[in-house]
């Protein structure tokens, strides 16, 4: 129920607008989930528009090089990708994988992320050799942090599994299909 959850989110962002200012880590929340809601409403410049306040907010608050900023671009980057945007999409994931690097290092969940969403943009460009340098990046991260059990490396195994399926590499698809 998309518009009783944006009734919500903006209660909430009056809230917090008021209680702790328009310049807040919170308040870019607040942002965040809105355009949150756009985006899955399929309304991406009103998403867009939400995204870019939150943006401005923790970089002017927590500055450029924070986890939260990079969570921004990502949220960009995303509604570019869902938009067919690629160019867009990757500029603004790439930023959020070269915070993400700087900030968390370059084991961390997060920085995993940024590598398999930046596979998908290529995936979808038909770049394959660019997919699957990100997802062997993205697979590295996560077997090492999570284990090859957990859903997330799964998920890159079944990433894997399909791109290799698409170059006709069918012998590489199976064995990243049953890892």
């Amino acid at each position: 129920d998309y518009n009783k959850a944006l009734e919500f989110y903006e209660k909430a962002l009056n809230i917090r607008e008021k209680v702790l200012g328009t310049e807040h880590p919170d308040t870019a929340t607040s942002y965040n989930n809105i355009g949150g809601v756009y985006d899955s409403m399929g309304d991406y410049n009103k998403a867009l528009e939400f995204y870019e306040k939150a943006l401005n907010i923790v970089k002017n608050v927590l500055g450029e090089l924070h986890s939260y900023t990079a969570t921004s671009y990502n949220n960009i980057g995303s509604t570019y990708d869902s938009m067919g945007d690629y160019n867009k999409a990757l500029e603004f994931y790439e930023k959020a994988l070269n915070i993400r690097e700087k900030a968390l290092g370059t084991e961390h969940r997060d920085t995993a992320e940024s590598y398999n969403n930046i596979s998908g943009v290529y995936f979808n460009m038909e770049k394959y050799d660019k997919t699957l340098e990100y997802l062997h990046k993205a697979e590295k991260i996560s077997e090492n942090i999570l284990g090859n059990e957990h859903p997330d490396t799964k998920n890159i195994y079944y990433g894997l599994a399909i791109v290799y399926m698409k170059i006709g590499d069918e012998e590489k698809a199976y064995e990243y299909y049953i890892k």
